[in-house]
């Protein structure tokens, strides 16, 4: 009989939706990922399909099994790239209002609800399923119908509260639609580790009731027992594959390079042993000089790989890292910001860098192994970014607020001061009014691209207020 993970690994390899994540040593143990920064479940999904047989628009000769049919192919098209985390609980074709009261009772346990406008007349059923309550998304390709022009007022109505729509005839729109619902699966069955010796048990309190998110500390004791439990030649073997891999390794000695890897496989059997997706370390706090390394080089490893991996125990950092992930399937790069109004950019600085902001199948961009600059000493990642490319910066706040900005990185500075990886983003506005605007602290988390649209989704459903530093 199996156990519990042998049967989800089971169910998601059959799915196609395991995702066995590369590690640098070849013999280690290779964690699998239903997507990144979930190991637990699939997102559910209702799929509903709205129509009425010979319907005016956009023809009453339209055949909706054939329609069905046809977006089907465009699902499974997107099954082996961005749905392949996904169950489809529910797919059906409704075409009366008594179906639509049937099908939002059975609604209550989906993740979300993806509605797809097939002709003329769906508005009593689209009523219906809203009652339901549960996070919806309706995607109309032109000629679907004119419920359009009502789309807009109902979205801002009380009925509509958990309603987005998204009219376009792109097919990969169908899994943009499902991002906000991944986000919300991820922060209810992520588990941060905060390793510290302090009481964070209000805020954690009030995450768990938000979003089901649960928060542990880990002391020290445990991390140092892992720690010794690592073969040294692990150790070793890792230490030689980031030593290769680098276009240079400038201050770190092989030996702290070593401990480093050592600390990076505790924390990674740390994670798996408490069944969690991310880790955090209070480095510059209760753990300052606690443990026998310093974590930057552990937390690039745990972002490359899909995971999580937190610096000074920012635990806001932590759960907007989550969600960048549940959107896009990209970790979150912290930062320390520095303003330049001459460019109209601000510098987002941070000596811990991630390799593959792109997420785990991405390229691995070039790194060079540095000190940590602040502290001269330990051992961090500095990876060059892509310059040209477009990031959206956030900070979710307490638990119901998220202030972003957007812009392009216009150069990637590389001189010593500040922290070791920067980059500088020119924003889309007036960096004046950013920084006039700027509250919350300093800490920040930008992902690559521009994710405002998915974000604004994700806050609707949420209950999340979103606020355009820039603006």
């Amino acid at each position: 009989m199996m156990d519990r993970r042998e049967f989800l690994a089971a169910a998601i390899g059959m799915a196609g939706a395991a995702m066995a994540l590369r590690v640098a040593h070849p013999e280690q143990k290779k964690i699998k990922l239903v997507s990144p920064g979930c190991r637990r479940s699939m997102v559910r999904v209702a799929k509903l399909y709205l129509g009425v047989p010979r319907a005016h628009w956009p023809t009453p000769l339209l055949d909706l099994n054939a329609e069905v049919q046809r977006y089907e192919a465009e699902f499974e098209r997107l099954k082996a790239g961005e749905l392949r985390d996904v169950n489809f609980v529910i797919t059906e074709l409704v075409t009366s209002v008594d179906r639509a009261k049937a099908i939002a009772e059975q609604l209550k346990d989906v993740d979300g609800v993806l509605i797809i406008h097939l002709s003329m007349g769906i508005m009593g059923m689209l009523t219906e399923i809203l009652r339901a309550k549960r996070p919806t998304v309706l995607f109309a390709a032109p000629y679907s119908g004119h419920e359009w022009t009502a789309f807009g007022a109902l979205c801002s109505r009380p009925e509509g509260a958990l309603l987005d729509c998204i009219l376009s005839s792109d097919m990969n729109q169908l899994a943009v639609a499902i991002r906000p619902f991944r986000a919300l699966h991820h922060l209810r069955e992520a588990k941060i580790l905060d390793i510290a010796k302090r009481d964070v048990s209000a805020f954690a309190g009030a995450v768990k009731e938000r979003f089901g998110t649960e928060i542990k500390v880990i002391d020290r004791d445990r991390v140092l027992k892992l720690y010794d439990g690592i073969p040294d030649n692990d150790a070793i073997a890792e230490a030689e594959v980031w030593i290769k891999r680098a276009e240079k390794v400038v201050e770190p000695p092989r030996e702290e390079i070593i401990r480093s890897c050592k600390l990076a496989l505790a924390l990674e059997k740390l994670l798996d042993e408490e069944d969690a997706t991310v880790v955090a370390v209070d480095c510059y706090g209760t753990m300052w000089r606690q443990l026998p390394a310093y974590p930057c080089l552990s937390h690039c490893r745990m972002n490359n790989m899909g995971f999580g991996g937190i610096c000074e125990s920012d635990l806001q950092c932590a759960l907007t890292h989550i969600i960048f992930q549940g959107l896009v399937g990209k970790p979150g790069f912290i930062s320390d910001p520095t303003v330049d109004e001459s460019q109209n950019s601000i510098i987002l600085a941070h000596c811990m860098g991630t390799t593959k902001m792109d997420g785990p199948e991405g390229e691995e961009a070039p790194y060079k192994l540095r000190s940590v600059m602040e502290r001269q000493e330990g051992v961090v990642v500095q990876p060059r970014m892509r310059v040209g490319q477009r990031v959206t910066q956030a900070i979710l706040l307490g638990t119901k607020l998220i202030r972003y900005f957007t812009g392009t990185i216009i150069d990637t500075p590389d001189l010593d001061r500040g922290c070791r990886t920067k980059i500088t983003v020119k924003v889309d506005g007036d960096v004046v009014r950013l920084w006039q605007n700027w509250s919350g602290g300093l800490h920040r988390q930008t992902v690559y691209g521009d994710i405002v649209a998915d974000l604004k989704r994700f806050c609707k459903f949420a209950g999340i207020e979103l606020i355009n530093e820039l603006a």
